[in-house]
């Protein structure tokens, strides 16, 4: 009877302490966590509000936000700021141009901030905007009332571009087109923190309709060159180098898979099955030691790594 009192308690503490993991892993989404002296990691909420991560660092007079976010994110991270700082934002990088990065910019700048980034985000803007922004549904970008996403008032070509104000020093660092033609880096050296954007998520989380899937390896390969400890990425949970080097591996295994597949004669619906145009599922499988990043986005990454392929050059490059 006390053997089975005794399996009962375990098996209840068990249950009890996996609650309590699974709480506490729930709660760090969506709010900020000190990764390092003055440097906070908010993981936002991608599933349930489209929000992209966030990372905040502090400095002798002033923060640094990487990542505009949407707008509701953007608001939401003010708010935790206000949490941890009385200093005001001076800066807002964007990463990328895509909406969950760079779309609540106009939040940011009427709080005074300056967004910055890689002259190539404007580049970016360019050739795929106001297209994608007038058709965008999400009640935050509508409620904003402009006809045109608001570009970055700063930007920069040489890399890095750094910020040092003698308490800290963080760089901003472009190693070419990978996940889009303007990808930065944020860097801090002395923490060995390294903020990558969508060039590095951790999880299924590759938008590839605007890559240059050869040359995205090679840029996480710049990146990964530099001494990190600490990577935190543009989806997902913070993490070690461990997230590159998988990341990486994701993107090659992606290309071989498909590349090989073409060269045994297999047509792009021999790998997927289309509908209405669209990839909805993939019969191609990549390796299980890839398996964290695959989701069900594989249709549409097959699909994109094929016509690269095919056609000899980025798929940013192709219409769409």
């Amino acid at each position: 009877m006390a053997g089975k009192r005794t399996a009962l308690f375990v098996t209840f503490f068990a249950l009890i302490t996996l609650g309590f993991f699974r709480t506490q892993s729930e709660a760090r989404v969506e709010s900020m966590e000190e990764v390092a002296p003055g440097v906070w990691f908010r993981e936002g909420d991608l599933k349930g509000k489209g929000h992209c991560n966030n990372v905040v660092i502090e400095m002798k007079d002033y923060l640094i936000v990487v990542d505009a976010n949407f707008p509701s994110g953007a608001q939401a991270v003010l708010a935790d700021i206000r949490r941890v700082s009385k200093k005001p934002v001076r800066y807002v990088f964007d990463t990328h141009h895509h909406g969950d990065h760079a779309y609540g910019n106009p939040i940011w700048t009427k709080h005074g901030a300056t967004t910055l980034a890689h002259v190539n985000v404007i580049e970016e803007m360019k050739r795929y905007e106001p297209k994608r922004w007038q058709a965008e549904q999400r009640a935050d970008v509508k409620a904003l009332k402009l006809s045109a996403p608001q570009p970055p008032r700063q930007t920069f070509q040489q890399s890095p571009f750094v910020l040092d104000d003698g308490n800290r020093r963080v760089e901003f660092h472009h190693f070419g087109w990978a996940h889009t033609r303007g990808d930065g880096f944020v860097y801090l050296p002395k923490e060995r923190i390294l903020c990558t954007g969508d060039a590095a998520t951790n999880g299924p989380y590759n938008y590839t309709g605007d890559a240059h899937l050869a040359n995205w390896p090679l840029v996480l390969g710049q990146a990964a060159k530099l001494d990190v400890a600490k990577v935190l990425p543009g989806h997902g949970p913070a993490g070690g180098s461990e997230i590159l080097t998988g990341q990486m591996e994701f993107l090659l295994q992606l290309r071989r898979s498909v590349s090989r597949a073409i060269q045994q004669g297999q047509t792009l619906n021999d790998l997927v099955v289309m509908q209405e145009g669209r990839a909805v599922k993939a019969t191609l499988t990549l390796p299980d030691s890839v398996r964290h990043w695959v989701g069900e986005s594989l249709p549409t990454q097959i699909k994109d790594a094929f016509e690269e392929i095919s056609a000899g050059k980025p798929h940013g490059d192709l219409p769409h």
